[in-house]
């Protein structure tokens, strides 16, 4: 018989005897996996912006960094989905705020239709909800490539002229890290015969294990 023969052989006693047995662990996460939110794939890389807050003042990506950040789209004449999360997300806004990470918790409302909300007009709704929110609108050559770069989307669908048209617009909140990337969403909670929004008590739930795992990794 051939020595290779004699070390393959060899080979075999030696893990039927369990000599040379590896013990591989399944992964386990840091922290347990949250039960609402829904990652994206990957971390999305947000589009530059260049839009104004409610103080008028010009903002970037920046506003993002080292934060957070609770993102919500829509319009302050939005008759029922956006006033009840704003309302929502200003009632959990303390507990947010008392989560224990190195990065505080912001709360980021994105206007998508500034034909009719001035900064005045943000400030004025933001403050009704919380004075802490940050509002956030531009032009749409500005909000469209932002939205879709969330995963998100927005569309006036009757003509501008009419001073109560709706504006279409997803619901859902969208998580975004410290380092300014949409990390994933919590999408609206449907219940028949009830309004489709987004739970805070999820958010609640959810976003200290989301930032439990990001620091884990």
């Amino acid at each position: 018989m051939s020595q290779k023969i004699w070390i393959v052989l060899a080979g075999i006693v030696a893990l039927s005897a369990g000599a040379f047995v590896a013990v591989v662990k399944p992964f386990q996460p840091s922290t347990p996996t949250p039960e609402y939110f829904q990652y994206f794939p990957e971390p999305r890389n947000l589009a530059d912006i260049s839009l104004v807050d409610q103080t008028n003042t010009s903002v970037d990506n920046t506003v993002f960094n080292g934060r957070w950040s609770l993102l919500f789209l829509g319009y302050t004449y939005c008759p029922d989905i956006c006033p009840t999360t704003m309302a929502s997300l200003g009632r959990v806004y303390p507990e947010l705020k008392k989560i224990g990470s190195d990065n505080a918790v912001q709360v980021v409302f994105v206007s998508v239709d500034p034909n009719r909300d001035s900064p005045e007009r943000l400030a004025s709704y933001v403050e009704y909800f919380n004075p802490e929110f940050v509002a956030l609108t531009g032009e749409h050559a500005q909000l469209f490539p932002f939205v879709r770069s969330l995963g998100l989307m927005y569309a006036i669908a009757e003509s501008t002229d009419s001073p109560n048209y709706l504006v279409d617009h997803s619901a859902s909140v969208v998580v975004i890290d410290p380092k300014g990337r949409a990390l994933g969403r919590f999408k609206p909670k449907y219940t028949p015969g009830e309004l489709a929004v987004s739970d805070s008590i999820q958010i609640i739930k959810d976003l200290p294990l989301i930032i439990g795992n990001y620091k884990n990794n």
